[in-house]
């Protein structure tokens, strides 16, 4: 009888409200901005401001639910911004459109862009096969050992490449000796852990190695300053290789290894790919010119945009980065930054970040503790949602707080956003290391603790020592 009038009501619902799952989500999440923005809405508050929050509270409930897909989120963002500020029909004091179209094409933009095409590069010319026997030769076949080498390896590569393609190419390296192991064997939990760890551990010591590295140097240009290539690696390399170390002692101790030393076979690096030599080469090449430039920005004085375009450039010239290979590049990533920036966009212009700054200024404490608070916020928001977009919702809200500490601000909260792992679903890597079986949900839930406790102190305490050095 009971379930006769579950499915009955099913079909009743189904027969009667057209929309399926998403979409009543999507519509949810809609009407409830819509009250929320109106109820919370002050007296003194200017139209502007009332549709900034309604989008902010818009954009934040689609990213939590997952209505739709996070860019089209993004896109969504830059439509209302749009249509909704830009409108002189809707605003007695408009903000020109441009402001949030220009965002598609910003600095971070293309900057992430030179980035995707390094990545394809080195994975089309197989150098992953070259890594892999080059870590097992360097440090041997104990498993304490083996995990440490491919945490170093896969950090190494994070700071180049994507820590999504970085995990991916790692992962798929050791899976035919983790293959022969049991399925619980502790030493393939580890790596299966350690791998998507330290690429995004790895990802804190460039402006490229993680998305909300570039939103933060975004902001932190809005702000008035500007971050170099090697600025940022002097403000990440530390805290990412204190945390990487911390994070093998942690995975070492609740994942002893039962055996002594593991049977691994080594690719066959000539099948590893179908590119010439004389084409390996180039790509060896162009990474190489293009982080020679990164780095010696100071000296040359290039910005590091225009470096970007090196790669993107050479690489499509050269034939070595073909259509299929441009199409299959994580479009949708660029569109998040672009969308998370235009937010923040519409969250300055139109005064919402002083409202809600002014309304946090009663609770304010020390600096210290404010910055210490956001930091956590982030990696709280980003466990539930893109690391991306929780940078992007709390960064203009921190620097309307701490204006004078915007330096500050913003790369601690940028670095502190690449502490979400407690999740399978936290990062894109968790979820690869998730797919392929070897973990439990629960598996992620004790690293991802450590993590998210211990490094903002120690992502925030390296920068005040940095700031009073300089």
């Amino acid at each position: 009888m009971t379930d006769s009038r579950f499915a009955a009501s099913r079909h009743f619902v189904k027969s009667h409200w057209p929309f399926g799952m998403k979409a009543s989500l999507f519509l949810l999440v809609v009407l409830l901005s819509f009250l929320g923005g109106f109820w919370i809405r002050g007296g003194d508050w200017t139209d502007q401001s009332t549709y900034a929050l309604i989008l902010l509270f818009t954009a934040v409930g689609l990213w939590l639910t997952e209505a739709i897909p996070p860019f089209a989120v993004a896109l969504l963002i830059i439509g209302v911004c749009v249509l909704a500020l830009s409108s002189p029909v809707l605003n007695a004091n408009p903000i020109a459109y441009t402001q949030f179209t220009q965002t598609l094409s910003s600095s971070v933009i293309w900057l992430i862009l030179g980035g995707f095409f390094l990545a394809q590069s080195m994975q089309k010319a197989g150098y992953d096969a070259y890594i892999f026997s080059f870590t097992i030769k360097l440090f041997g076949t104990k498993p304490s050992y083996v995990l440490l080498g491919m945490m170093l390896t896969t950090w190494v590569a994070s700071s180049i490449l994507s820590n999504t393609a970085s995990t991916a190419m790692m992962l798929a390296s050791v899976l035919p000796f983790l293959r022969q192991l049991e399925k619980n064997a502790p030493i393939a939990k580890a790596i299966f852990l350690g791998i998507p760890t330290a690429a995004a551990l790895g990802g804190l010591t460039t402006i490229i190695g993680s998305p909300p590295n570039a939103v933060a140097v975004g902001f932190a240009q809005q702000a008035g300053y500007s971050i170099s290539f090697p600025e940022w690696v002097m403000y990440g390399i530390l805290p990412s290789i204190a945390l990487l170390f911390i994070t093998w002692f942690i995975l070492l101790k609740i994942y002893p290894p039962k055996i002594d030393h593991l049977v691994i076979l080594l690719p066959n690096r000539s099948e590893s790919s179908t590119m010439g030599s004389g084409l390996k080469k180039f790509v060896l090449f162009t990474l190489l010119g293009t982080l020679a430039l990164w780095f010696t920005a100071p000296l040359h004085s290039i910005p590091i945009t225009a470096t970007a375009f090196v790669p993107i450039v050479l690489l499509t010239v050269s034939g070595v980065i073909d259509s299929n290979d441009f199409n299959g590049m994580p479009w949708d990533t660029l569109i998040l930054i672009a969308g998370g920036l235009a937010l923040g966009v519409a969250m300055t212009e139109s005064g919402l970040v002083v409202i809600i700054a002014d309304s946090l200024k009663a609770f304010k404490q020390s600096e210290l503790i404010i910055i210490t608070v956001v930091c956590y916020l982030t990696v709280l928001l980003s466990n539930v949602m893109s690391n991306t977009s929780a940078a992007t919702v709390l960064l203009p809200i921190a620097l309307e707080l701490l204006p004078e500490q915007a330096l500050l601000v913003a790369t601690s909260v940028g670095l502190s956003a690449s502490f979400a792992l407690l999740l399978p679903v936290s990062t894109p890597p968790n979820a690869i290391a998730f797919s392929y079986g070897f973990l439990e949900q629960k598996d992620f839930r004790p690293l991802g603790f450590w993590i998210g406790l211990i490094g903002p102190p120690i992502v925030i305490g390296w920068l005040l020592l940095l700031t009073q050095w300089t």
